[in-house]
């Protein structure tokens, strides 16, 4: 059974920093994309982040280039999210994916996810 289970969400002031883990069990690493996503109430789900654990390849979106950036620890058969620079519009629920990696197209879409964590809270105060 495919696991993942966010945690390093919290409350932070503009300009600091988290750095987020999701946990994964049930899958090989190395046969997974692993996606961020987050969803800010009101808003609909939008890709953050995306790492092949095939190849180490990565993809971030405009919002967040720069500031974010997606690591892994096969080992620990984790995926991190480095969050700096943190603004206001960051706030939201930050959630991680998985899916095979011939299951994708592009991997931005949520829809093309199979498997989701419950997430955790991000909340970046002014």
């Amino acid at each position: 059974e495919v696991q993942l289970v966010e945690s390093g969400g919290g409350l932070v002031q503009a300009g600091g920093s988290l750095r987020l883990s999701c946990v994964a069990s049930g899958f090989i690493f190395g046969d997974y994309a692993i996606g961020w996503f987050r969803q800010a109430p009101g808003k609909e789900r939008e890709v953050v982040s995306v790492l092949w654990t095939s190849d180490g390849g990565t993809y971030y979106a405009d919002s967040v280039k720069g500031r974010f950036t997606v690591s892994s620890d096969k080992a620990k058969n984790t995926v991190y999210l480095r969050m700096v620079s943190l603004k206001p519009e960051d706030t939201a629920h930050y959630y991680c994916a998985a899916s095979p990696e011939p299951h994708l197209i592009y991997g931005m879409g949520p829809e093309e996810y199979d498997y989701w964590g419950h997430g955790t809270q991000v909340t970046v105060s002014s």
